[in-house]
């Protein structure tokens, strides 16, 4: 484990896409549990279960993309698709003996807790963005929910392989209230999360289509936007539904979708534990007359 920064992002992101990358303890047990009747299950039932969990999301896409063959043309952009490319048996003999974050960390229990929380976050903004993309009908919902769902995977990995730069992030951040996680993550790695986000999904070389949904600079595009959008709305209501965040998150999710604010907090309630009294509106929003279901190329 790294105890001090590398000199440079391209350190870091030789470093990292070295690793060899753990899995939850769950993600192994349901693994396990699936594999004991694998002539029976379908490649939808693999799929929930690495949908779950970021790093096994991340684990099969590389893997595909490390083991395609020049003459494939289309690239894999979802877990179904990435498990039907690879076979429900075939995929139990690649992937077994996972290495486990629960023992990667397991004298570190509060980069443990810090990493969970990450992964937390990125499960729910993954549902936020799901949701989202249905309403819009969008013409690949599971392409919005897998962008969504890797988008903070550097950070989860900079909590399994940096633990104490990132504890010392966390303090960091007490001891300066208001500093921005991007200013902080720059003092103490000398790099960015999303930065190093970027670099490694092309070092693995992971759909440009998966590339762009997770590329803020993209955010002119709707489906860019709704991947932002969940990413920041998963993000500010982790620090509970009064974060003073969260009523421009909620105007511009409205300006997305082109639906009211009462419309969109009966749909946040089918999806995330929210207190009765609604956040405040921040301004009213506007229909967003760019939204629409056009893909991203």
């Amino acid at each position: 484990m790294l105890q001090r920064p590398l000199p440079s992002l391209e350190s870091w992101v030789s470093y990292l896409s070295q690793a060899d990358i753990p899995v939850l303890k769950r993600t192994a047990r349901e693994l396990a549990r699936l594999r004991e009747n694998e002539e029976n299950i379908s490649g939808r039932q693999l799929a929930g279960v690495i949908l779950h969990d970021p790093l096994m999301t991340l684990r099969v896409l590389a893997y595909i993309e490390a083991s395609r063959r020049r003459s494939q043309t289309t690239d894999i952009t979802t877990i179904d698709r990435a498990v039907m490319m690879i076979g429900v048996t075939p995929f139990f003999a690649k992937f077994e003996n996972l290495p486990l974050v629960e023992d990667v960390l397991k004298d570190q229990p509060q980069a443990l807790i810090g990493l969970l929380r990450v992964i937390t976050r990125a499960r729910q903004a993954s549902i936020f963005a799901r949701d989202w993309a249905v309403l819009r009908h969008d013409l690949d919902v599971e392409e919005i929910t897998v962008a969504t769902l890797l988008h903070d995977t550097a950070e989860i990995l900079l909590w399994c392989f940096a633990p104490t730069l990132m504890l010392g992030i966390r303090t960091l951040q007490a001891e300066n209230r208001g500093m921005r996680s991007a200013v902080a993550q720059q003092t103490a790695l000398g790099i960015t999360a999303s930065e190093l986000q970027l670099a490694l999904a092309r070092t693995w070389r992971l759909p440009n289509l998966l590339q762009s949904l997770m590329d803020d600079a993209h955010a002119e595009h709707p489906r860019v936007r709704t991947v932002i959008h969940a990413v920041n709305l998963a993000r500010h209501s982790a620090n509970g539904w009064d974060d003073p965040a969260i009523p421009d998150d909620i105007a511009d999710i409205c300006k997305l979708l082109g639906i009211t604010e009462a419309s969109l907090m009966e749909r946040l309630r089918r999806m995330a534990d929210i207190p009765e009294a609604p956040p405040p509106t921040a301004h009213p929003a506007q229909p967003d007359t760019a939204s629409h279901p056009g893909r991203l190329e």
